[in-house]
């Protein structure tokens, strides 16, 4: 077991699994996250809560990696063009699904695509720069390998 670290992200609980969603400032991390959240709302998926936004505490833990809101901001979310807003969210989850947007490496047909986060390999969906995010979440969620 290794020590919380703290990284820039959102982490929203998708069923068994979370979605943690890295990316620069501004590249729409908070937007895909509530993104989500309406999705599973409108029925496109089963469940969707927020586990933390902005900032997220990650540590591996038996073979696996969890993530937890920072205290701070725990149950709250940034919505462009309204501020900070309070929603429920869930204390911890286990990371099943890392999502890197305007990766510069995202490809139209990529091969099946890990990457390692704290020494524990997670399955990665690249979103390339100026495409939209949540088709292809969506997609990745509903597919029979997605572990979801």
């Amino acid at each position: 077991m290794t020590l919380p670290a703290t990284i820039h992200a959102s982490a929203v609980l998708t069923g068994r699994n979370a979605v943690l969603i890295r990316g620069s400032a501004g590249s729409g991390k908070s937007s895909l996250a509530y993104a989500l959240i309406q999705a599973a709302e409108t029925g496109l998926i089963r469940f969707a809560r927020l586990v933390g936004d902005d900032r997220v505490h990650v540590e591996a833990a038996h073979g696996r990696l969890l993530v937890r809101p920072a205290e701070t901001l725990a149950g709250l979310i940034e919505l462009r063009g309204l501020g900070i807003r309070r929603v429920p969210f869930e204390p911890l989850a286990v990371v099943g699904l890392l999502v890197d947007l305007d990766a510069a490496d995202a490809e139209r047909l990529p091969p099946s695509g890990e990457s390692s986060l704290a020494g524990i390999a997670l399955p990665r969906l690249a979103v390339a720069p100026r495409r939209k995010a949540l088709p292809m979440l969506i997609a990745a969620l509903r597919s029979a390998d997605s572990g979801h």
